[in-house]
């Protein structure tokens, strides 16, 4: 992984190669995409024998941030060192904060939206949260509220309408919990965003990432002590698969976004990760059958098409800095 040097924001290299920076970003945004399809797999008992239990959303976004960081501590501690690595006790538990509100209940309400509903709808609402964050700001002043952000509010809204059929007179059946679900991680990914900005003007990404992950893995040890996974009775081929999933969910598409960031400024490199809604989408399709109906597709393209217009440049440069949701 490359690690961005100590104190670093922003780190550029001396050349910028803007094809690159987003093969980066879409090479992570498809490693997001067929990790919401594999959870999906996972929940309903798809990805192995039918004898074996699905896995529970809860174990899936434990394990996920739990074995990431079991990972990440010790490649940062032989990258810089111990001492490198330290932030003043209010920012730790600062990222602390973020892990618990950010990191787990957005992993952990989008698995059991995927559970619950399906691959289109979760990572659609949860797509609405630069939304959220676009509210937050307009709110507290520190944007305008411009006529594209307006729009955008309005593409969003009549999108997700037509996506889980409110509008248009489907039959597309809505789960009240997965729907609940869906819109509670939209809701953390907002928070995610701006409880982080703050932090990552200050340290560097993985500095931030780590004690996020570390307050997301204690989080879950008061939720889902050790003794309730082990009673779950996994078998050793699902164990291999959380294993696996966490690097290739966690690790290794954060390690392409960062390195897409370092030839991309924030605002490109966000838009080009709108394409992880039409990977997961359209790889759920392919390998589940899970139909997209016409009225939907329409509200994917809205919903998209919204959330583009709204991370924009606008006529103010006030903008938080949008984090890549950890899918």
């Amino acid at each position: 992984m490359g690690l961005t040097p100590i104190g670093s924001t922003n780190y550029l290299p001396n050349k910028r190669h803007p094809i690159r920076g987003y093969t980066y970003i879409a090479c992570a945004t498809l490693c997001w995409g067929v990790s919401a399809t594999l959870g999906r797999a996972a929940f309903t008992g798809r990805l192995f024998s039918e004898a074996l239990r699905p896995i529970d959303p809860l174990i899936l976004a434990q394990t996920r941030t739990t074995f990431s960081l079991f990972v990440l501590a010790p490649a940062l501690l032989i990258a810089r060192g111990a001492t490198s690595i330290k932030i003043p006790r209010r920012d730790f538990l600062s990222c602390l904060a973020l892990g618990v509100f950010g990191v787990a209940a957005s992993n952990y309400f989008y698995y059991l939206a995927i559970q619950k509903t399906n691959v289109a709808t979760a990572i659609i609402l949860q797509y609405t949260a630069p939304v959220w964050v676009l509210f937050y700001m307009v709110g507290r002043r520190l944007q305008r509220a411009t006529m594209e952000r307006v729009a955008s509010v309005l593409l969003a809204g009549l999108g997700i309408a037509l996506v889980i059929g409110i509008v248009g007179g489907s039959k597309f059946k809505l789960d009240s919990v997965g729907l609940t679900a869906a819109i509670l991680a939209a809701f953390s990914f907002a928070f995610y965003n701006v409880a982080g900005h703050g932090l990552l003007e200050r340290y560097d990404r993985w500095r931030v990432l780590l004690y996020a992950l570390l307050g997301a893995a204690l989080c879950w040890i008061v939720i889902n002590p050790p003794w309730k996974i082990v009673a779950a009775h996994y078998s050793s081929r699902q164990w291999l698969f959380l294993a696996i999933f966490s690097i290739a969910s966690v690790l290794v598409p954060f390690s392409f976004y960062f390195a897409g960031l370092q030839h991309l400024d924030a605002v490109r490199a966000i838009v080009t990760s709108c394409l992880e809604p039409v990977f997961s989408i359209v790889i759920a399709a392919l390998a589940l059958g899970e139909l997209i109906r016409p009225l939907q597709g329409l509200g994917i393209v809205l919903v998209l098409a919204a959330t583009i217009l709204v991370q924009l440049p606008g006529g103010d440069q006030s903008r938080p800095t949008i984090i890549e949701p950890m899918e």
